[in-house]
């Protein structure tokens, strides 16, 4: 204390002015001495006596001025030290590496703690690490969100250096002090959080509510019974609205409107929107059940937002196939139900319209594009040539965009490579397409509704027109502001939705046999050769294509597997390993094959073979990503299960890719899905 501290500021001046007016009497003596001598004499010998007196009671006195400030500043400080040990607010001292080495009275009883507590904060709440407190992550200060026991606080921690407590003293001057202390404060907010949280809760959800099968439920019942079932129906959905304390207007004789609180919303969501089930159970003599989808919108910035998130949710839910509830928020979108199958629509009247429509769109542009899915397969390609011949047809310019070619399309495009009858950039790749595109031109996509993994998505941004055809179910992520789309989950490929828009165009539309082989090829690969997914439009599409020139013979003759191909898909189906006593997964090792992802999707439809089995996996490693093949026939809706892995599909047709991960980790990660959705109750 001696060395490193002494008088500084205005208190100091004060002490020192008497030194400092000595100073002027010097002056002034030197100036008497130059009118009189003697004068000038007798005020040095006053001079010396008056420095000798101030001096000696400097000397005297310092000790005695020093121990008063200090017992000053000391009963100062015990008067702050108590008006923070009583402060009402939770208030502690920490040093620089996280310790508690000080705490006030409101603290203590916050955290359960007696006086004298110094573990670091840490322990006291997990959330607040080393790496975050103020001076080791660069920042000053710094704010969490913390929760401890049932109460949420905001803690505001700010950095206090010892160094500049001293240099802002107005009594000492400190010299070698360095480091730095941390003030935590704890503003109790949990009634706030109560309060938004209720506000919350009652805020307003807007939802839809559609009929599936309306028309064909009715068709199914008698006459004089039909008031009767949709009496049933409206009693049984006003009833469960009601419950929830919700509003249900009918809109249409297969509509709802439904206005609730969001609160509401969480509980159909606890209970996976029962209603689902609830609606099924209605049966008069009908043979068909009725089935209905719900879309729900919530958290938007405005009424009418959450009214346009639910007609997005009922869209969706439609294009998913029906029968299954979607929750639509502005970050995310979650799905329920969807375990049955989509009714196939006897009635052909929207492909024809849809036909028309792609017929006005094609005539007024220049060129036409069409691309499918990456890595594209039998189908996808086969619709693709379909569009080619509608814009043909329409005597248009045409470009298939196609980058790999896998060894099961390899014959179906060599039919075209070296073909006279067609043009030589028929089929181009993503850097020839964006090279050639221009601005009057329409792009077709196929057998895909998802534009992260179409052959090129940089053609979306660049065509004005984006005509979308698929038969998957629509996921999240979608192809947005399409001039024309065209998505039914019930059928059973892109080919067979081709055909039936073929036969709408033109009475002058003519196949050629390469391009029929290549539509009736996509339909029987899809639907693993009329096993899968077949209704009577598929076999009526068949029928169209066989008319105009497909070959049964020749379309197998090209499907034949090499020896090599047979082995994998052969080790792959005897390697399976049957999880919990329905599931087989398995692993497809095609180092020979030159397309090992179609022999995986092979396999995954012969485990289905096996009795017992529900859902059949199969994990295709291939140029550094693995692919997985989710097959099922009518129990297990593996769409929603690899929906959760990143992927999508159709009901009993799925898949997704990893990325970065290994074999074992991708096996842990549907056994991990699988055990995930038997305990929700989503799988049994």
């Amino acid at each position: 204390m001696k060395n490193n501290v002494r008088l500084k500021g205005r208190l100091k001046s004060y002490l020192q002015s008497s030194l400092y007016l000595g100073f002027l009497l010097v002056a002034v003596d030197v100036l008497i001495y130059m009118i009189d001598y003697r004068a000038g004499l007798v005020l040095s010998v006053f001079l010396i006596l008056y420095f000798a007196i101030i001096l000696s009671m400097m000397l005297y006195n310092k000790p005695i001025i020093m121990n008063e400030l200090i017992s000053f500043a000391t009963q100062y400080g015990q008067i702050q030290r108590r008006l923070l040990r009583d402060l009402e607010l939770p208030h502690a001292l920490l040093d620089d590496t996280g310790k508690i080495i000080w705490t006030n009275i409101a603290f203590e009883r916050l955290v359960h703690q007696e006086k004298g507590y110094r573990k670091s904060v840490t322990s006291l709440f997990p959330s607040i690490t080393k790496d975050k407190l103020p001076g080791i992550n660069e920042e000053d200060e710094v704010e969490f969100d913390v929760e401890y026991e049932s109460g949420n606080y905001i803690a505001k921690l700010k950095k206090i250096s010892l160094r500049e407590m001293a240099l802002n003293s107005d009594i000492i001057e400190a010299k070698g002090y360095d480091g730095y202390l941390i003030a935590m404060y704890l503003f109790d907010e949990t009634a706030l959080k109560i309060a938004l949280k209720e506000v919350d809760d009652q805020s307003l959800a807007v939802g839809l509510i559609y009929l599936d099968n309306y028309e064909e439920a009715l068709e199914s019942v008698e006459e004089v019974r039909r008031s009767l079932l949709i009496a049933l129906i409206d009693r049984k959905v006003n009833k469960y609205i009601a419950a929830m304390d919700g509003i249900c207007k009918k809109l249409e004789k297969d509509k709802y409107l439904v206005i609730m609180r969001k609160q509401a919303v969480t509980q159909l969501q606890e209970s996976r929107f029962d209603l689902l089930e609830d609606v099924k159970t209605v049966n008069i003599g009908n043979e068909m059940a009725v089935t209905i989808s719900i879309g729900m919108g919530l958290n938007g910035l405005t009424y009418a937002q959450n009214y346009e998130f639910a007609r997005n949710a009922i869209d969706i839910a439609l294009g998913r196939g029906g029968d299954q509830a979607v929750v639509k928020v502005p970050e995310n979108v979650i799905y329920y139900g969807g375990k049955s199958q989509q009714m196939e629509k006897s009635t052909r009247v929207k492909a024809r319209v849809k036909a028309h429509a792609l017929k006005e769109i094609i005539s007024v542009k220049d060129d036409v594009y069409v691309m499918g899915h990456r890595m594209g397969d039998v189908d996808s390609f086969g619709a693709s040539v379909g569009i080619y011949r509608i814009a043909k047809t329409m005597e248009k310019k045409a470009h298939i965009v196609l980058n790999d070619v896998t060894s099961s399309m390899q014959p179906m495009v060599e039919m075209f490579l070296d073909n006279e009858e067609y043009a030589d950039d028929m089929i181009i790749n993503n850097m020839q397409a964006l090279e050639m595109v221009g601005n009057n031109a329409v792009l077709v996509v196929v057998d895909v509704n998802k534009p992260s993994i179409t052959e090129c998505p940089e053609l979306l941004k660049r065509c004005k027109s984006v005509v979308v055809l698929d038969h998957h179910r629509q996921g999240t992520e979608i192809i947005e502001n399409a001039t024309l789309s065209y998505i039914e989950a019930y059928a059973s490929s892109a080919c067979e939705m081709v055909s039936e828009i073929l036969q709408y165009i033109s009475d002058d539309l003519k196949l050629t046999s390469e391009e029929a082989d290549c539509m009736y090829s996509g339909i029987m690969i899809d639907t693993n050769n009329f096993m899968t997914k077949t209704g009577v439009r598929t076999f009526e599409a068949a029928a169209f294509l066989r008319r105009n020139g497909a070959d049964v013979t020749r379309v197998r003759k090209i499907f034949r597997d090499d020896a090599a191909e047979y082995k994998a898909k052969a080790d792959a189906v005897s390697q399976a390993e049957i999880y919990r006593d329905y599931y087989a997964i398995s692993v497809c090792m095609g180092e020979d094959v030159a397309s090992p992802t179609v022999v995986g999707a092979q396999a995954a439809n012969e485990l289905l073979n096996i009795r017992g089995i529900k859902a059949s996996f199969i994990l295709t490693p291939y140029n550094g990503i693995i692919y997985v093949s989710a097959r099922s026939i009518d129990e297990v809706n593996v769409q929603v299960v690899m929906e959760r892995m990143g992927g999508g599909g159709h009901l009993n047709i799925a898949g997704t890719q990893i990325e970065n991960g290994t074999l074992e980790e991708g096996i842990v990660a549907i056994k991990r899905t699988l055990d995930a959705m038997i305990a929700e109750g989503e799988l049994a």
